[in-house]
Parts: structure tokens; C-alpha cells; sequence
């Protein structure tokens, strides 16, 4: 059986929770713009600007492409 909720639904249930992960992410990178030394050049940083850039892509699948793009390569040696 395959049940699809209304978008209104979802919305619902999941705005408040999406909301506050909005605003837990803007305050982490108000905290890195505040801090001394800097980060411009740490790619981690970049890494974060891509994150975010994934997240305002209309495209479907984005939980799964802000996954691999963090995660690290595959290695045999592992």
C-alpha cells in the first residue's frame, strides 16, 4: 500500500522542527563570522556554504546529496 500525505500535512507536522534547524544553522554561522582568527580558508567552511547551497536546490534527493557530500570517498583500506 503506498499512502502519500498532502503537502499541507507535511508542512504542517514539519515547519516548527525545520524552522528551528534554520535558525540552529544561521546562529552557528553567525558564531564563525563573530569568532576571531577566521575561517575563510578552512574548506571546511566551503564545505558548509555547498551544504547549504544542496539544501536550496529544487531538485528531489536532496538529503541524499548533502550525505555524499560529506561523507568521505569509499577506500579498500578501510
Amino acid at each position: 500500500m503506498n499512502f502519500t500525505r498532502e503537502a499541507s500535512a507535511v508542512l504542517e507536522q514539519e515547519y516548527l522542527p525545520l524552522r528551528a534547524k534554520i535558525l540552529e544553522i544561521a546562529a552557528g554561522l553567525d558564531r564563525l563570522d563573530r569568532a576571531a582568527g577566521g575561517t575563510v580558508a578552512d574548506p571546511r567552511r566551503q564545505r558548509l556554504r555547498e551544504g547549504v547551497a544542496l539544501l536550496l536546490s529544487d531538485e528531489p534527493g536532496r538529503a541524499e546529496r548533502v550525505q555524499l557530500h560529506f561523507s568521505r570517498e569509499y577506500d579498500d583500506d578501510w
